[in-house]
């Protein structure tokens, strides 16, 4: 066979198992806690790979030892960042959410619960969370779709739109049927690949180009400081707006949903340590590649027309073709992983947080699980048309999607969790003034060019929550009650621990 069928052969079995894992999913839904949460019944491995494959998407395959390869170590803050940022999720976050949302009326999405832990009767921050959640993951599920369909394009000569509708066709059936735990469950093994696929690519390149010091003096050799984070292009401002992206960790919907569903609290730990080996090991091995393949390419004087494909130029030359098919199913894993990931959280803010919070109050679960579905296909068609013709404008809004969700949601969450003075018209405030400073300070050169658009937004929507909070709060015996009895459930599990 040739090497094309070779590839080609590992492409089909991975999506083949995709949609297996999708109908077994299927058939353990019963509910709508089921399809928009697993029945909070995640294990601490499903939950931390899950998280983790959710997280990263295709970036931490191309667009991280891209960077790495052009520019240098330089570019690691980014990774250090993150990788600090979702560590203090699992420390700060993790533990109060899984909690307090199932002690504030069993709350399943992020909008129901701040709704809930707010006794916002005007419904205003449910409804107001939820549009922000189906605008920007549609314009984020697009964005995904386009880099589907760009990977089968580059990768096997596809039409555009053919790999795209691949892509597309399979992610959302098994997104679709199994729901959230058909995501979890995919999401496993999407992470456990993308985890051998880092580790695999720069151990057995690093033999190919010498050992470590072989390998070290071939990068010096092209730029000598191409292996230092302190290099002259490195400011300080810089390096703050890398690291800050870790900050967007706190209000990542698709991403600390996952600790809303683990089985209990006391395995958030194992979850933990599980979830940041996996980030530290991957991101490492996606340096690592990109390192190895500079080596590789200046000891053998090659040049490669985009760096963003060093980690698929690197599996083709160290390995077989079914082994650099399956290094290549790492990268759609990347890619699909977070695009289901998006479509449920969006699909459940669609269902729970606006059509029943404003229309259907009292239908059965049977109708909503139906509706979730249909809001996986509805969201699915939108982004395949706004998908359709790839439009830089889209894949530009990830980066800004990140800094909108973190500006926007990760004080309110952070609050919410620690501070029992937070009233709904401060945490609403919040919200609307860290989006909109996100929003202007990104759309504007001059001000991105200065700091990252996270930094502004996420310090606007805490100062000004806490002000207005401060200013409109008056006690309220059910939310003191329920943040108590969070506290001592909190208590307890640590004192089993």
């Amino acid at each position: 066979m040739s090497e094309y069928t070779f590839q080609m052969l590992a492409i089909i079995l991975y999506l083949a198992a995709m949609l297996l894992i999708g109908w077994y999913a299927f058939t353990r839904t019963s509910n709508l806690n089921d399809f928009m949460l697993g029945g909070r019944g995640l294990g601490p491995l499903t939950t931390a790979l899950s998280a983790g494959a959710a997280d990263m998407s295709g970036w931490l395959l191309m667009g991280l030892p891209g960077a790495i390869y052009a520019t240098g170590l330089v570019e690691a803050w980014i990774a250090i960042g993150l990788t600090v940022g979702a560590w203090l999720n699992y420390i700060l976050v993790a533990p109060r959410l899984r909690v307090y949302t199932q002690v504030s009326k069993n709350s399943i999405t992020i909008p129901s619960f701040l709704d809930n832990r707010l006794r916002d009767n005007t419904k205003l921050i449910r409804i107001a969370a939820g549009i922000v959640i189906l605008v920007f993951f549609t314009f984020y599920v697009s964005s995904g779709m386009v880099s589907g369909g760009k990977f089968f394009q580059s990768s096997f000569g596809f039409d555009y739109h053919t790999g795209m509708l691949i892509v597309a066709t399979v992610t959302v059936l098994y997104t679709l049927f199994g729901g959230f735990l058909a995501v979890s469950y995919t999401d496993v093994v999407q992470g456990t690949i993308m985890f051998f696929a880092l580790t695999l690519v720069p151990i057995v390149g690093l033999f190919v180009t010498g050992g470590f010091n072989e390998t070290t003096t071939s990068i010096q050799t092209m730029n000598p400081e191409h292996l230092s984070i302190f290099a002259s292009t490195a400011t300080v401002a810089g390096i703050i707006s890398s690291v800050a992206w870790g900050l967007g960790y706190f209000g990542q919907p698709h991403i600390i949903v996952r600790f809303m569903a683990i089985t209990t609290v006391k395995e958030m730990k194992n979850a933990r340590r599980i979830g940041i080996g996996w980030m530290i090991l991957s991101l490492g091995g996606a340096i690592g590649t990109a390192l190895v393949g500079l080596a590789y390419f200046q000891q053998n004087v090659m040049t490669i027309d985009d760096p963003e494909t060093i980690f698929i130029s690197m599996g083709q030359i160290l390995f077989h073709p079914f082994i650099a098919g399956i290094l290549l199913a790492a990268i759609l894993a990347a890619i699909m992983s977070t695009i289901s990931s998006q479509l449920i959280v969006t699909s459940s803010a669609l269902i729970e947080d606006i059509y029943k919070a404003l229309f259907k109050k009292d239908a059965t679960d049977r109708h909503y699980v139906a509706a979730g579905r249909l809001a996986v296909l509805i969201v699915s068609i939108v982004a395949l048309v706004l998908a359709w013709n790839p439009n830089n404008s889209i894949l530009d809004l990830v980066g800004f999607a990140w800094a909108g969700f973190g500006s926007s949601f990760g004080p309110t969450i952070l609050l919410a969790l620690y501070w029992r003075k937070l009233t709904n018209v401060g945490a609403l405030s919040g919200m609307v003034a860290g989006a909109i400073v996100a929003f202007i300070w990104g759309q504007s050169a001059a001000l991105s060019g200065m700091i990252y658009e996270m930094v502004p937004g996420f310090f606007t929507n805490l100062v000004i929550a806490v002000i207005v909070s401060l200013v409109t709060y008056k006690p309220n015996e059910e939310i003191e009650e329920e943040f108590d009895k969070t506290l001592e459930i909190l208590k307890s599990e640590k004192e089993m621990n």
